[in-house]
């Protein structure tokens, strides 16, 4: 309300809380554990919009806003995926890349999953922050909403084409899945914004892929509807993904995990979502 005689008073204690927050992260900047005094390292995907792609994207500005506010200068490393994740943290977190690609002092984007933990105990696995999950963009004339059991969700794809990008989750399974009867109709691409950009052409009927790289692909949808695949015989319903550090940098990872906790209560986690194009799922 204009009139609320609280509004002032509830703006400067905000405001307090900010300036003192500011404070007590750039006292303990200092002390925290990183390659470079007062800059953190970020590693991230490389190629792999909408979350990281030459400079931008939601990891990206997710690991600027972490290192913001811990009082830390923002240096973001894009690193190519190596050929699993076990090899992607000793590249990315605690070794570094054979081709002398130094490590990130902390690593986005990786899955919170206590089986990847246990395999790589150099590392702190921590703070999620988004439920990633696979969807279905598609022609809603062409095709109906996905869903239900695969044999009634998917049985349109006995007729129509859908698109996927090669060697990816949603390969696997519609390669595999009613024993394999859909894969005369599995279109394979290099990349999800190629699959979108055929959507969008009308060459295919719909693609599968996960949910933020078929938004960021598409933009505004138009008339394309996106919605997220859930069947039971999908085994993978979603996956959090949070950060990693080396396991012995515990100052490290409780400030960053802190930071994140700041930033998805006063919405800025939302928000960086929002601009991205891509809707945020609380893990």
């Amino acid at each position: 309300m204009k009139n609320d005689p609280f509004r002032l008073f509830r703006h400067g204690l905000a405001v307090a809380a900010c300036l003192v927050a500011g404070v007590s992260y750039a006292a303990a900047a200092d002390a925290l554990e990183v390659q470079q005094p007062g800059r953190l390292r970020i590693a991230v995907y490389a190629d792999f919009p909408p979350y990281s792609h030459k400079g931008k994207g939601v990891d990206i500005a997710i690991g600027r806003e972490l290192a913001n506010r811990l009082g830390l200068a923002a240096d973001v490393v894009e690193v190519a995926a190596d050929e699993d994740m076990n090899d992607d943290l000793r590249n990315m977190v605690w070794k570094g890349h054979y081709l002398g690609t130094r490590p990130g002092d902390v690593m986005l984007h990786v899955p919170v999953d206590q089986y990847l933990a246990e395999k790589n105990d150099k590392v702190r696995i921590f703070a999620p922050y988004h439920l990633e999950s696979l969807a279905v963009a598609r022609d809603p004339a062409r095709v109906p909403p996905v869903k239900g059991s695969a044999a009634t969700a998917l049985e349109v794809f006995t007729r129509e084409k859908i698109g996927v990008e090669t060697a990816s989750l949603a390969d696997d399974f519609l390669l595999s899945v009613l024993n394999g009867r859909l894969r005369d109709n599995v279109v394979h691409f290099k990349t999800v914004a190629d699959a979108v950009a055929a959507l969008k052409a009308g060459t295919i009927a719909a693609v599968m892929a996960s949910r933020a790289e078929v938004e960021g692909a598409l933009g505004a949808p138009g008339k394309i509807d996106v919605s997220t695949v859930a069947m039971p015989e999908l085994r993978i319903k979603g996956w959090a993904l949070g950060m990693a550090v080396k396991a012995d940098n515990t100052q490290l990872a409780d400030a960053l995990s802190k930071a994140m906790v700041d930033i998805q209560r006063d919405g800025t986690l939302g928000r960086i979502f929002r601009e991205h194009g891509v809707t945020h799922q609380t893990p």
